[in-house]
């Protein structure tokens, strides 16, 4: 990105970040962002949002490292949700699509957005006894250990014009997307 925070660049005057967070809240839940700290410029961003900004010191590691922060964080809940702040075509009806997939009181369950081709994306909704693997987590491969392990329970939500996939983490990303 040049040195530029993808997070923080604005989409129709607002950050990404503060998009995101902003149609994850309109589901109703609780909406927790795993931020560096309180001197990064997103918790600003996200002051006066209906959003609770987590420290994340493992960022450092990568997305392992944030999630396993995150993850320990949060408070007890029947699952947790992980929506990828920089996939800017995820609908607020795409995250309850996900939400609504899942059974209730699932254990050992993983509910996954796809594309309309079957690739694996974005949401995920992991059932909360899945918790504890998330504190191994480190480096740049996020969840897929956990999220792909074939002794869960896949539910898979398919999503249209492959929402479920589309990131912006380069700045050809960001301009392939803006012109599309």
């Amino acid at each position: 990105m040049g040195g530029a925070d993808k997070l923080m660049l604005k989409i129709d005057g607002v950050p990404l970040i503060v998009r995101t967070c902003r149609r994850a809240a309109a589901t109703g839940h609780p909406v927790f962002a795993a931020i560096p700290g309180p001197w990064h410029p997103r918790y600003e961003a996200l002051r006066d949002e209906p959003v609770t900004c987590f420290d994340v010191p493992g960022h450092k590691e990568g997305i392992g490292g944030t999630l396993r922060d995150a993850v320990h964080r949060l408070p007890p809940c029947e699952a947790f949700m992980i929506v990828l702040a920089d996939m800017p075509d995820l609908e607020t009806s795409d995250l309850e699509r996900v939400m609504a997939a899942f059974p209730h009181r699932a254990k050992n369950t993983v509910v996954r957005a796809f594309t309309d081709g079957g690739d694996p994306g974005h949401p995920i909704l992991v059932s909360s006894d899945l918790r504890p693997d998330f504190s191994a987590l480190s480096g740049d491969d996020g969840a897929n250990e956990i999220v792909s392990n074939p002794t869960l329970s896949l539910i898979r939500v398919p999503l249209s014009k492959d929402r479920a996939r589309v990131d912006l983490d380069t700045q050809e990303d960001w301009t392939n997307w803006l012109a599309g």
